[in-house]
């Protein structure tokens, strides 16, 4: 399919051929929501932590006689069923990630690219690099698309100065190629595309 690349802040830069096994799929939810969940739990922290029974600060010696006392028999205070006892079973720290098939994973980022490009939410510009590093400018750029939340996908290197204005602004965050993921594409309105970061994701993506 062809698009049309536009030139930032305005201006057209001619056509360019975007390929069908990246740009041209029927999004499939299934495989979106799998690779997203993935994203999420390698995220996750799993610091949770509770106090065991060995974790516990009461004394080891046996609470009252064996016999005798006409009331069950316990050796510790720290059983879990005691108050301030330890916590039976409870969650520990842990990671919460899990194996996807890595031909999975570059299949449910060309079904985003797809998606966005169905919706009419992808765009192809000539280059993302302004002058200077102020906000001011960087918001002339990209005044056309709106008070919507962008995401700017470029080559394997970002312009120093684009990406440091970008950074004061909270509706605008920009990836290098290797660093484009399911999540943030369709977590933002707007996905924005560079010449050098269309040739990077045909490299990762590996089509011709």
């Amino acid at each position: 399919m062809e698009v049309e690349v536009v030139k930032l802040p305005s201006g057209k830069s001619g056509m360019l051929e975007l390929p069908d096994s990246v740009f041209g799929l029927q999004p499939r939810k299934d495989i979106l929501h799998r690779v997203v969940v993935w994203q999420l739990a390698k995220r996750q922290q799993g610091s949770h932590s509770v106090i065991t029974r060995s974790e516990s600060s009461y004394s080891t010696k046996k609470i009252y006689r064996q016999k005798g006392t006409g009331g069950a028999r316990h050796g510790s205070r720290r059983s879990p069923i005691f108050r301030k006892g330890g916590v039976y079973k409870g969650p520990t720290p842990r990671s919460h990630a899990h194996d996807l098939n890595k031909k999975i994973r570059l299949l449910g980022l060309k079904h985003a690219l797809s998606a966005k490009m169905e919706s009419g939410d992808l765009v192809v510009v000539d280059k993302a690099s302004i002058k200077d590093a102020k906000v001011k400018e960087l918001k002339k750029n990209i005044k056309a698309f709106g008070n919507k939340k962008i995401l700017i996908i470029d080559g394997l290197k970002l312009d120093k100065n684009f990406s440091q204005a970008a950074r004061n602004l909270s509706a605008v965050d920009i990836l290098p190629s290797m660093g484009a993921n399911v999540y943030d594409i369709l977590k933002n309105d707007t996905v924005i595309i560079t010449r050098a970061g269309l040739d990077a994701l045909k490299s990762r993506l590996r089509c011709d």
